[in-house]
Protein backbone atom coordinates (compact mmCIF):
# COMPACT_ATOMS: atom_id res chain seq x y z
CA UNK A 1 0.00 0.00 0.00
CA UNK A 2 0.51 3.40 -0.33
CA UNK A 3 2.57 5.26 -3.18
CA UNK A 4 4.89 8.06 -4.18
CA UNK A 5 7.92 9.47 -2.09
CA UNK A 6 5.75 8.60 1.15
CA UNK A 7 6.37 4.84 0.89
CA UNK A 8 9.78 5.10 0.52
CA UNK A 9 10.63 7.99 2.77
CA UNK A 10 8.66 7.04 6.00
CA UNK A 11 7.75 3.44 8.38
CA UNK A 12 4.76 3.03 9.78
CA UNK A 13 4.97 1.81 13.22
CA UNK A 14 2.66 0.86 16.00
CA UNK A 15 2.00 4.35 18.20
CA UNK A 16 3.65 4.41 21.44
CA UNK A 17 3.21 7.13 24.83
CA UNK A 18 5.91 8.73 24.20
CA UNK A 19 4.52 9.69 20.95
CA UNK A 20 2.41 11.52 22.62
CA UNK A 21 4.81 14.29 23.45
CA UNK A 22 5.80 14.68 19.53
CA UNK A 23 2.47 14.74 17.73
CA UNK A 24 1.27 17.88 17.68
CA UNK A 25 2.95 19.52 14.73
CA UNK A 26 1.08 16.77 12.65
CA UNK A 27 -2.15 18.48 14.11
CA UNK A 28 -2.23 21.73 12.95
CA UNK A 29 -4.70 21.10 9.84
CA UNK A 30 -8.00 23.24 9.94
CA UNK A 31 -9.87 20.07 9.64
CA UNK A 32 -7.77 17.62 12.28
CA UNK A 33 -9.28 17.61 15.55
CA UNK A 34 -6.98 17.49 18.34
CA UNK A 35 -8.59 15.44 20.95
CA UNK A 36 -7.37 14.99 25.03
CA UNK A 37 -5.07 12.99 26.41
CA UNK A 38 -7.47 11.04 27.90
CA UNK A 39 -9.48 10.05 24.23
CA UNK A 40 -6.00 8.95 22.90
CA UNK A 41 -4.93 6.90 25.74
CA UNK A 42 -7.92 5.49 26.16
CA UNK A 43 -7.91 3.96 22.19
CA UNK A 44 -4.07 2.92 22.90
CA UNK A 45 -5.45 0.66 25.54
CA UNK A 46 -8.67 -0.26 23.74
CA UNK A 47 -7.25 -0.89 20.41
CA UNK A 48 -4.08 -0.61 20.71
CA UNK A 49 -3.67 -3.02 17.46
CA UNK A 50 -5.60 0.62 15.21
CA UNK A 51 -2.94 2.98 16.42
CA UNK A 52 -0.18 3.40 13.93
CA UNK A 53 2.14 6.13 13.46
CA UNK A 54 4.47 7.15 10.39
CA UNK A 55 7.82 8.30 11.18
CA UNK A 56 10.30 10.25 8.76
CA UNK A 57 13.85 9.03 9.09
CA UNK A 58 14.72 11.72 11.24
CA UNK A 59 12.19 10.49 13.22
CA UNK A 60 9.71 12.70 13.21
CA UNK A 61 5.81 12.45 13.55
CA UNK A 62 4.47 12.27 9.45
CA UNK A 63 1.02 11.69 10.68
CA UNK A 64 -0.91 8.90 12.67
CA UNK A 65 -4.17 7.11 12.20
CA UNK A 66 -6.37 5.32 14.71
CA UNK A 67 -9.42 3.56 14.83
CA UNK A 68 -10.92 1.14 16.83
CA UNK A 69 -13.92 -1.98 15.98
CA UNK A 70 -17.21 -1.52 16.29
CA UNK A 71 -20.65 -2.79 15.73
CA UNK A 72 -22.80 -6.21 15.74
CA UNK A 73 -23.72 -8.72 13.24
CA UNK A 74 -23.29 -7.39 9.59
CA UNK A 75 -22.58 -4.12 11.28
CA UNK A 76 -19.01 -5.60 12.47
CA UNK A 77 -16.93 -2.76 11.05
CA UNK A 78 -13.79 -0.92 11.50
CA UNK A 79 -13.95 2.88 12.14
CA UNK A 80 -11.64 5.29 11.17
CA UNK A 81 -11.25 8.32 14.08
CA UNK A 82 -8.79 9.76 12.71
CA UNK A 83 -6.00 9.96 10.20
CA UNK A 84 -4.01 12.90 9.15
CA UNK A 85 -0.41 13.71 7.85
CA UNK A 86 1.68 16.43 8.73
CA UNK A 87 1.70 19.37 6.09
CA UNK A 88 5.49 18.84 5.07
CA UNK A 89 4.29 15.03 4.33
CA UNK A 90 1.43 15.53 2.38
CA UNK A 91 1.00 14.87 -1.30
CA UNK A 92 3.55 11.26 -0.69
CA UNK A 93 0.83 8.98 -0.77
CA UNK A 94 1.17 8.70 3.03
CA UNK A 95 -2.15 9.05 4.06
CA UNK A 96 -3.36 5.63 2.09
CA UNK A 97 -0.77 3.99 3.34
CA UNK A 98 -2.17 4.83 6.81
CA UNK A 99 -5.84 3.90 5.52
CA UNK A 100 -4.19 0.45 4.21
CA UNK A 101 -2.92 -0.12 7.44
CA UNK A 102 -6.44 -0.10 9.21
CA UNK A 103 -7.90 -1.15 6.44
CA UNK A 104 -5.82 -4.51 7.16
CA UNK A 105 -5.94 -4.80 10.81
CA UNK A 106 -9.91 -4.38 9.97
CA UNK A 107 -9.76 -7.78 8.13
CA UNK A 108 -6.88 -9.91 9.05
CA UNK A 109 -7.54 -9.30 13.02
CA UNK A 110 -11.38 -8.56 13.54
CA UNK A 111 -13.11 -9.81 9.97
CA UNK A 112 -14.67 -6.99 9.89
CA UNK A 113 -17.31 -6.18 7.30
CA UNK A 114 -16.18 -2.82 6.59
CA UNK A 115 -14.45 0.16 7.20
CA UNK A 116 -16.33 3.74 7.69
CA UNK A 117 -14.95 6.89 8.83
CA UNK A 118 -16.95 10.87 9.14
CA UNK A 119 -15.57 13.81 7.26
CA UNK A 120 -16.33 17.45 7.30
CA UNK A 121 -18.87 17.70 4.18
CA UNK A 122 -16.44 21.14 3.41
CA UNK A 123 -13.14 18.70 3.34
CA UNK A 124 -13.10 18.22 -0.56
CA UNK A 125 -9.47 17.25 -0.38
CA UNK A 126 -9.81 14.29 2.17
CA UNK A 127 -13.37 13.36 0.81
CA UNK A 128 -11.53 13.02 -2.86
CA UNK A 129 -8.79 10.98 -1.49
CA UNK A 130 -11.48 8.52 0.48
CA UNK A 131 -13.17 8.15 -2.93
CA UNK A 132 -9.61 7.18 -4.73
CA UNK A 133 -9.36 5.08 -1.84
CA UNK A 134 -12.73 2.78 -3.11
CA UNK A 135 -14.98 4.95 -0.07
CA UNK A 136 -18.64 5.64 -1.04
CA UNK A 137 -20.66 8.32 0.85
CA UNK A 138 -23.29 6.06 2.85
CA UNK A 139 -25.31 9.05 4.21
CA UNK A 140 -25.01 12.63 6.14
CA UNK A 141 -24.66 12.68 9.42
CA UNK A 142 -26.59 16.42 9.79
CA UNK A 143 -24.95 18.96 12.10
CA UNK A 144 -22.04 15.97 13.30
CA UNK A 145 -19.59 18.87 13.85
CA UNK A 146 -20.70 20.51 17.10
CA UNK A 147 -23.87 21.06 15.28
CA UNK A 148 -22.08 23.47 12.71
CA UNK A 149 -20.96 21.08 10.24
CA UNK A 150 -22.44 18.19 8.46
CA UNK A 151 -20.66 15.09 7.87
CA UNK A 152 -20.62 12.21 5.40
CA UNK A 153 -20.65 8.79 6.94
CA UNK A 154 -17.74 7.19 3.86
CA UNK A 155 -17.79 2.97 3.46
CA UNK A 156 -15.61 0.83 2.16
CA UNK A 157 -16.61 -2.67 1.87
CA UNK A 158 -13.89 -5.37 2.84
CA UNK A 159 -13.41 -8.52 1.39
CA UNK A 160 -16.21 -10.19 4.15
CA UNK A 161 -18.51 -8.19 2.96
CA UNK A 162 -19.15 -9.91 -0.21
CA UNK A 163 -22.55 -9.00 -1.68
CA UNK A 164 -21.67 -5.42 -0.27
CA UNK A 165 -24.96 -4.65 1.78
CA UNK A 166 -22.79 -2.20 4.11
CA UNK A 167 -23.07 0.01 1.53
CA UNK A 168 -26.89 -0.67 0.44
CA UNK A 169 -28.95 2.22 0.48
CA UNK A 170 -26.84 5.02 -0.19
CA UNK A 171 -27.66 8.52 0.05
CA UNK A 172 -30.13 9.59 3.08
CA UNK A 173 -29.55 11.30 5.99
CA UNK A 174 -29.62 11.09 9.65
CA UNK A 175 -28.92 12.86 13.03
CA UNK A 176 -25.92 12.20 15.20
CA UNK A 177 -28.49 10.56 17.98
CA UNK A 178 -29.78 8.22 15.58
CA UNK A 179 -26.42 6.78 14.68
CA UNK A 180 -26.86 4.20 17.12
CA UNK A 181 -24.71 1.76 19.44
CA UNK A 182 -23.10 0.37 16.61
CA UNK A 183 -21.73 3.76 15.04
CA UNK A 184 -20.76 4.79 18.45
CA UNK A 185 -24.34 6.80 19.02
CA UNK A 186 -26.32 5.98 21.81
Amino acid sequence: GGGGRGGAMTTVRPFTCDDLFTYNDVNTDVFTETFNLHFYLSYLSRWPEYFSVATAPDGAIAGYVLGKAEGRGGNWHGHVSAVTVAPSYRRMGLASKLMDELEGISERHHDAYFVDLFVRESNTNAIAMYERLGYVVYRTVLDYYSGEENAFDMRKPLRRDTERRSVEGRGHAIRPHQLGPDFGGA
